[in-house]
Protein backbone atom coordinates (compact mmCIF):
# COMPACT_ATOMS: atom_id res chain seq x y z
CA UNK A 1 0.00 0.00 0.00
CA UNK A 2 1.39 3.39 -1.00
CA UNK A 3 1.82 6.29 1.44
CA UNK A 4 -1.14 8.06 -0.20
CA UNK A 5 -3.33 4.97 0.16
CA UNK A 6 -2.34 4.61 3.83
CA UNK A 7 -3.23 8.27 4.48
CA UNK A 8 -6.59 7.89 2.73
CA UNK A 9 -7.37 4.69 4.65
CA UNK A 10 -6.51 6.42 7.93
CA UNK A 11 -8.85 9.32 7.18
CA UNK A 12 -11.58 6.93 6.01
CA UNK A 13 -11.45 5.28 9.43
CA UNK A 14 -11.56 8.66 11.17
CA UNK A 15 -14.62 9.67 9.17
CA UNK A 16 -16.33 6.35 9.85
CA UNK A 17 -15.84 6.78 13.59
CA UNK A 18 -16.62 10.50 13.92
CA UNK A 19 -19.21 11.44 11.30
CA UNK A 20 -22.97 11.05 11.13
CA UNK A 21 -22.58 11.16 7.32
CA UNK A 22 -21.69 8.21 5.12
CA UNK A 23 -18.93 9.61 2.90
CA UNK A 24 -18.73 6.53 0.69
CA UNK A 25 -22.45 6.85 -0.11
CA UNK A 26 -21.93 10.57 -0.75
CA UNK A 27 -19.20 9.78 -3.29
CA UNK A 28 -21.45 7.27 -5.06
CA UNK A 29 -24.24 9.85 -5.18
CA UNK A 30 -21.83 12.49 -6.46
CA UNK A 31 -20.55 10.20 -9.22
CA UNK A 32 -24.13 9.37 -10.22
CA UNK A 33 -24.92 13.07 -10.65
CA UNK A 34 -21.62 13.60 -12.43
CA UNK A 35 -22.60 11.00 -15.02
CA UNK A 36 -25.96 12.74 -15.49
CA UNK A 37 -24.34 16.14 -16.03
CA UNK A 38 -21.15 15.22 -17.86
CA UNK A 39 -21.80 11.81 -19.43
CA UNK A 40 -21.12 8.18 -18.62
CA UNK A 41 -17.36 8.74 -18.84
CA UNK A 42 -17.44 10.79 -15.62
CA UNK A 43 -15.63 9.02 -12.78
CA UNK A 44 -14.36 9.86 -9.31
CA UNK A 45 -10.91 8.38 -8.83
CA UNK A 46 -9.67 6.47 -5.80
CA UNK A 47 -6.48 8.55 -5.82
CA UNK A 48 -8.57 11.71 -5.29
CA UNK A 49 -10.42 10.45 -2.23
CA UNK A 50 -8.60 12.62 0.30
CA UNK A 51 -9.34 15.76 -1.75
CA UNK A 52 -12.98 14.68 -2.03
CA UNK A 53 -13.21 13.91 1.71
CA UNK A 54 -11.97 17.42 2.51
CA UNK A 55 -14.50 19.00 0.16
CA UNK A 56 -17.34 16.84 1.45
CA UNK A 57 -16.52 17.68 5.08
CA UNK A 58 -16.74 21.36 4.12
CA UNK A 59 -19.95 21.27 2.10
CA UNK A 60 -21.67 18.88 4.50
CA UNK A 61 -20.64 21.28 7.29
CA UNK A 62 -19.26 18.30 9.17
CA UNK A 63 -17.33 20.10 11.90
CA UNK A 64 -15.52 17.19 13.61
CA UNK A 65 -14.26 15.66 10.37
CA UNK A 66 -13.42 19.03 8.82
CA UNK A 67 -11.31 19.85 11.87
CA UNK A 68 -9.43 16.54 11.60
CA UNK A 69 -8.75 17.19 7.90
CA UNK A 70 -7.55 20.76 8.51
CA UNK A 71 -10.60 22.44 6.99
CA UNK A 72 -11.99 25.67 8.46
CA UNK A 73 -15.74 25.97 7.82
CA UNK A 74 -15.56 29.77 8.14
CA UNK A 75 -13.33 30.13 5.06
CA UNK A 76 -13.86 29.43 1.36
CA UNK A 77 -12.22 26.73 -0.78
CA UNK A 78 -9.25 27.26 -3.08
CA UNK A 79 -9.07 24.09 -5.16
CA UNK A 80 -5.79 23.83 -7.06
CA UNK A 81 -4.23 21.24 -9.30
CA UNK A 82 -2.99 20.46 -12.81
CA UNK A 83 -5.11 20.88 -15.92
CA UNK A 84 -7.65 18.11 -16.47
CA UNK A 85 -8.05 16.71 -12.95
CA UNK A 86 -11.71 17.80 -12.77
CA UNK A 87 -11.61 20.87 -10.53
CA UNK A 88 -14.45 22.68 -12.29
CA UNK A 89 -16.78 19.70 -12.51
CA UNK A 90 -16.16 18.72 -8.89
CA UNK A 91 -16.85 22.23 -7.58
CA UNK A 92 -19.96 22.41 -9.74
CA UNK A 93 -21.22 19.13 -8.26
CA UNK A 94 -20.38 20.09 -4.66
CA UNK A 95 -23.00 22.84 -4.97
CA UNK A 96 -25.64 20.08 -4.77
CA UNK A 97 -24.85 19.52 -1.09
CA UNK A 98 -25.95 23.07 -0.25
CA UNK A 99 -29.55 24.29 0.13
CA UNK A 100 -30.78 25.61 -3.23
CA UNK A 101 -31.08 29.21 -2.01
CA UNK A 102 -27.56 29.21 -0.57
CA UNK A 103 -25.66 27.62 -3.46
CA UNK A 104 -22.68 29.52 -4.75
CA UNK A 105 -22.63 30.56 -8.38
CA UNK A 106 -19.93 29.33 -10.76
CA UNK A 107 -18.27 32.17 -12.70
CA UNK A 108 -15.37 31.85 -15.10
CA UNK A 109 -12.56 34.34 -14.46
CA UNK A 110 -12.27 34.80 -18.23
CA UNK A 111 -15.95 35.75 -18.39
CA UNK A 112 -15.42 38.30 -15.60
CA UNK A 113 -12.55 39.78 -17.62
CA UNK A 114 -14.70 39.97 -20.77
CA UNK A 115 -17.41 41.75 -18.79
CA UNK A 116 -14.79 44.22 -17.57
CA UNK A 117 -13.81 45.05 -21.17
CA UNK A 118 -17.44 45.96 -21.91
CA UNK A 119 -18.53 47.56 -18.64
CA UNK A 120 -15.42 48.63 -16.76
CA UNK A 121 -15.05 48.97 -12.99
CA UNK A 122 -18.75 48.39 -12.33
CA UNK A 123 -18.00 44.69 -12.85
CA UNK A 124 -15.71 44.63 -9.80
CA UNK A 125 -18.52 46.14 -7.69
CA UNK A 126 -21.01 43.63 -9.14
CA UNK A 127 -19.00 40.71 -7.78
CA UNK A 128 -18.02 42.33 -4.50
CA UNK A 129 -20.05 45.08 -2.83
CA UNK A 130 -23.16 44.19 -4.83
CA UNK A 131 -22.88 40.50 -3.92
CA UNK A 132 -25.83 40.76 -1.55
CA UNK A 133 -29.52 40.28 -2.29
CA UNK A 134 -31.20 43.72 -2.20
CA UNK A 135 -34.20 42.64 -0.11
CA UNK A 136 -32.59 40.32 2.44
CA UNK A 137 -28.93 41.33 2.27
CA UNK A 138 -28.13 37.62 2.16
CA UNK A 139 -24.71 37.13 0.52
CA UNK A 140 -24.24 35.80 -3.00
CA UNK A 141 -21.35 33.39 -2.79
CA UNK A 142 -19.29 32.70 -5.91
CA UNK A 143 -16.80 30.15 -7.14
CA UNK A 144 -14.46 31.91 -9.57
CA UNK A 145 -13.29 29.25 -11.96
CA UNK A 146 -9.82 29.02 -13.52
CA UNK A 147 -8.05 31.87 -11.74
CA UNK A 148 -5.03 32.84 -13.83
CA UNK A 149 -6.61 32.38 -17.26
CA UNK A 150 -7.73 36.02 -17.41
CA UNK A 151 -5.34 38.77 -18.53
CA UNK A 152 -4.62 42.28 -17.32
CA UNK A 153 -7.06 44.40 -19.27
CA UNK A 154 -7.47 48.02 -20.19
CA UNK A 155 -10.61 50.05 -19.83
CA UNK A 156 -10.38 53.48 -21.47
CA UNK A 157 -6.59 53.15 -21.41
CA UNK A 158 -6.33 52.20 -17.74
CA UNK A 159 -4.79 48.80 -17.11
CA UNK A 160 -6.41 46.69 -14.39
CA UNK A 161 -5.71 43.28 -12.88
CA UNK A 162 -9.41 42.53 -12.62
CA UNK A 163 -9.36 39.43 -10.44
CA UNK A 164 -6.81 40.93 -8.06
CA UNK A 165 -9.03 43.97 -7.47
CA UNK A 166 -12.12 41.79 -7.19
CA UNK A 167 -10.50 39.47 -4.63
CA UNK A 168 -9.17 42.39 -2.58
CA UNK A 169 -12.70 43.81 -2.44
CA UNK A 170 -14.16 40.44 -1.50
CA UNK A 171 -11.49 40.05 1.19
CA UNK A 172 -12.73 43.26 2.86
CA UNK A 173 -16.26 41.85 2.76
CA UNK A 174 -15.05 38.50 4.07
CA UNK A 175 -13.64 40.32 7.10
CA UNK A 176 -16.59 42.66 7.63
CA UNK A 177 -19.56 40.57 6.46
CA UNK A 178 -18.33 36.95 6.23
CA UNK A 179 -18.70 36.88 2.43
CA UNK A 180 -17.40 33.49 1.23
CA UNK A 181 -15.47 33.02 -1.99
CA UNK A 182 -14.34 29.81 -3.69
CA UNK A 183 -11.72 29.49 -6.42
CA UNK A 184 -10.33 26.88 -8.78
CA UNK A 185 -6.90 27.39 -10.31
CA UNK A 186 -4.03 25.63 -12.07
CA UNK A 187 -1.58 28.01 -10.39
CA UNK A 188 0.68 27.07 -7.50
CA UNK A 189 1.02 29.34 -4.46
CA UNK A 190 4.25 30.83 -5.83
CA UNK A 191 2.65 31.44 -9.23
CA UNK A 192 -0.31 33.17 -7.58
CA UNK A 193 2.13 35.48 -5.80
CA UNK A 194 3.96 36.15 -9.07
CA UNK A 195 0.77 37.05 -10.94
CA UNK A 196 -1.17 38.84 -8.18
CA UNK A 197 1.50 39.93 -5.71
CA UNK A 198 2.36 39.14 -2.10
CA UNK A 199 -0.48 41.33 -0.83
CA UNK A 200 -3.16 39.14 -2.42
CA UNK A 201 -1.42 35.91 -1.44
CA UNK A 202 -1.39 36.83 2.25
CA UNK A 203 -5.10 37.69 2.14
CA UNK A 204 -5.89 34.48 0.34
CA UNK A 205 -4.39 32.52 3.23
CA UNK A 206 -7.02 34.12 5.46
CA UNK A 207 -9.88 33.65 2.98
CA UNK A 208 -9.35 30.09 1.80
CA UNK A 209 -8.78 26.50 2.72
CA UNK A 210 -6.16 25.26 0.27
CA UNK A 211 -7.19 21.88 -1.15
CA UNK A 212 -4.77 20.51 -3.74
CA UNK A 213 -4.61 17.66 -6.18
CA UNK A 214 -1.15 16.14 -6.53
CA UNK A 215 1.23 17.88 -8.92
CA UNK A 216 1.76 14.58 -10.74
CA UNK A 217 -1.93 13.79 -11.21
CA UNK A 218 -2.52 13.25 -14.91
CA UNK A 219 -5.20 14.61 -17.21
CA UNK A 220 -8.29 12.56 -16.33
CA UNK A 221 -10.24 13.73 -19.35
CA UNK A 222 -8.36 11.26 -21.59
Amino acid sequence: MSAQEKTTAKHSKTIELQSKHNYEDALLWLEKWGKKQYGEHFKLHESDKLVLFKLLSYFLKDGPVASKLGINLQKGILLSGPIGVGKTSIMNLMRLFEPAKERYLMKSCRDVSFEFIKEGYEVIHRYSHKSFHPQTQAPKHYCFDDLGTENNLKYFGNECNVMMELLLSRYDLFVSRKLITHITTNLSASEIEEVYGNRIRSRMREMFNLVSFGENDGDKRK
